[in-house]
C-alpha cells in the first residue's frame, strides 16, 4: 500500500502547543533561579507530569501516522481502540507492515473480513471465543483471530510487563510490525514498534 499523506493537524497543534507551554515554564524557571527564596522543586515535577502527557499525546499522533501507511482504515482502528479501553476490554492488534509475520507468529483462526471497528471491537469482548490472543491486520483486512506471539525476553527497563506487552515487544522485535496493546487491568492503551512500548493518550484529531 502506498503511502498517505501524514496530516492530522488538530492532533499535531496540540502536541506543539504543549510543548511551546513546557517550554515558556522552563524558560520562566531559569529566570528565576537566581531568586533564592522560589524553589523550583515542585515545579520540576509538575513540568514533568504534563511533558509525560504530551508525550502520550504525541504516541496517539505518530501510531495514526504510522498506521496511515499501510491501512485505509486506520481510524476503524484508533476509534475501536478508545471503546475498549474506556471498557476495559483487553486486546492485542498486529499491524503487518513490510515483514512478512507467517513464519514469526503462530496462525490463529482466519477471519477473512474487511476491517471495521465495530467487527474489531467484538472480536475482543469478553466472552467471545476469539478474545484471547491476537488479532492480525493486514491492507485493509482483519486476517485472523486468537494468534499467539513471541514473547520478548527482554527486561524492558526493569517494568514488570503483562503477557500481552511481552508478546507486542516480543514480536515488533523480530519484525517491522506495530501492536497495540489494550490493557484490561487499567484500559490504558500502548504501542510497541521495533522493540519499544509508547503510552498513549487517546484523542481523536
Amino acid at each position: 500500500m502506498e503511502s498517505q499523506d501524514c496530516d492530522f493537524s488538530p492532533l499535531k497543534l496540540k502536541v506543539k502547543e504543549g510543548l511551546q507551554q513546557i517550554s515558556n515554564e522552563l524558560i520562566h524557571n531559569i529566570n528565576s533561579i537566581d531568586n533564592e527564596d522560589h524553589c523550583l522543586l515542585s515545579h520540576f515535577e509538575q513540568i514533568k507530569e504534563r511533558f509525560l502527557r504530551i508525550e502520550a499525546l504525541a504516541a496517539f499522533f505518530y501510531l495514526n501516522c504510522y498506521l496511515s501507511s499501510y491501512t485505509e482504515k486506520y481510524m476503524d482502528i484508533s476509534i475501536c481502540v478508545e471503546h475498549l479501553s474506556k471498557k476495559r476490554h483487553g486486546a492485542l492488534i498486529v499491524v503487518e507492515r513490510k515483514d512478512p509475520l507467517d513464519a514469526i507468529l503462530h496462525s490463529g483462526i482466519p477471519i477473512g473480513a474487511t476491517l471495521t471497528h465495530s467487527l474489531l471491537e467484538s472480536l475482543f469482548y469478553p466472552g467471545n471465543p476469539l478474545h484471547d490472543g491476537a488479532v492480525l491486520i493486514k491492507n485493509n483486512m482483519i486476517v485472523s483471530a486468537t494468534n499467539v506471539l513471541p514473547l520478548s525476553t527482554s527486561s524492558s527497563g526493569g517494568k514488570k510487563l503483562g503477557t500481552r506487552h511481552r508478546s507486542a515487544l516480543g514480536l515488533t522485535e523480530r519484525s517491522d510490525a506495530l501492536v497495540i496493546v489494550v490493557s484490561e487491568e487499567t484500559g490504558k492503551c500502548s504501542f510497541a514498534l521495533n522493540g519499544n512500548l509508547y503510552p498513549m493518550t487517546l484523542e481523536a484529531p
